[in-house]
């Protein structure tokens, strides 16, 4: 007997995924080249609004995830997860991530109406800029602490929020539901701390009577979506950031002379160089059919985000060491880009969930038990 014929999954690029990704590239190329991200990390002011600007308002970058109806591209998690690609690709210090995934898919979950079309407008257009305000460190599915909520107004402290100093609303989680709160108003301090990752910073953020918007009763539901879709496309930024670090190690090694031979006809350093390939292989692989779960609003979305994850985070963080080890003396300096490379790759891997915390969920996914 014939077993059925499945539908398979097309995980290439299409043609206007590939355009995109040119478009994004040459902008990030023009504007966000390793001397500019260094120059305002030691400036200490490393959000960079003139790139955010064309890339989330003149591209339009910012609303892919957002239905036409509400002021968005209507585009899908494949698209914005070429984009992720090549912001790791150049660990461009823009609030991606939070504001146009995490924050924008928490309001989608809320409904399109009143309060949260208007602000999934805003973030669309790319003229506001978002946070959920929780950890950014937490998994999806993991517990979180709350606010607590008195007549509209907000008290309560989250520390480790992500690009907070660059919002210009916080979605914050109280004991009655999901508040939007505006950061300029009285009531709101950004306390930024120290992060290893200089190009996404973090701060704690204390609430001491702020008025919040209501926005849903049901805040667990829209943290999850924000989460698991940030999971997701957070593996496209790990691949993107891996292929960078291959990429510019494989032409080190062509350059690089010792014994009047490239150090990469060396048959240790081929052996680990091929070897990264084949982790750079399985992680788009991986990345990919994440992006297109999520797209789709496949069922087994969380099973192909936690295999991203557990996935993806190791290879972006492997590759970040092999090209700091094998660039030699010039990997060392502050000088050269790939130290911003492993401080987001190490960054990144405990970034919405470590790659154990995702296996145990995908052990737990597909009933597999604990020996």
């Amino acid at each position: 007997m014939t077993a059925p014929a499945t539908a398979s999954t097309d995980l290439l690029y299409s043609e206007a995924e590939d355009d995109l990704r040119a478009a994004v590239r040459a902008l990030l190329a023009d504007r966000c080249d390793a001397v500019t991200v260094l120059a305002r990390i030691e400036s200490g002011q490393p959000h960079d609004s003139e790139l955010w600007k064309a890339l989330a308002a003149d591209m339009g970058l910012a609303g892919l995830l957002v239905p036409e109806d509400l002021g968005g591209q209507g585009a899908s998690h494949r698209e914005a997860a070429v984009v992720l690609e090549e912001l790791g690709r150049a660990v461009a210090p823009v609030p991606y991530l939070t504001s146009a995934v995490v924050a924008t898919e928490a309001l989608l979950a809320c409904g399109g109406s009143g309060e949260v079309a208007e602000l999934l407008g805003a973030l669309a257009s790319g003229r506001t800029v978002g946070a959920l305000a929780l950890p950014l460190s937490l998994a999806p599915g993991a517990p979180y602490d709350v606010v607590r909520e008195e007549g509209g107004r907000l008290h309560g402290t989250i520390s480790g929020v992500a690009d907070a100093a660059a919002a210009d609303v916080l979605l914050v989680v109280a004991d009655t539901g999901l508040y939007a709160v505006d950061t300029t108003q009285d009531g709101v301090t950004v306390d930024p701390l120290t992060a290893l990752d200089l190009t996404r910073p973090l701060a704690a953020i204390t609430l001491n009577g702020a008025r919040g918007r209501a926005l849903t009763a049901d805040a667990d539901t829209a943290v999850r979506r924000g989460l698991l879709a940030g999971a997701g496309l957070l593996a496209s930024e790990q691949l993107g950031l891996a292929d960078w670090c291959l990429t510019e190690t494989v032409a080190h090694t062509r350059q690089r002379y010792q014994f009047n031979r490239p150090v990469g006809s060396f048959q240790a350093l081929k052996h680990r160089l091929a070897e990264l390939w084949l982790s750079v292989a399985g992680a788009r692989a991986a990345a990919r059919n994440a992006a297109d779960a999520l797209a789709t609003d496949s069922a087994e979305a969380p099973l192909a985000v936690a295999l991203a994850q557990s996935y993806c985070a190791p290879v972006a963080v492997h590759a970040a060491e092999e090209a700091l080890q094998l660039h030699g003396g010039i990997g060392m300096t502050w000088e050269h880009p790939v130290h911003l490379y492993l401080k987001r790759a190490k960054s990144d891997s405990i970034a919405l969930g470590t790659a154990g915390r995702h296996r145990e969920a995908l052990a737990e996914l597909v009933d597999l038990q604990a020996p």
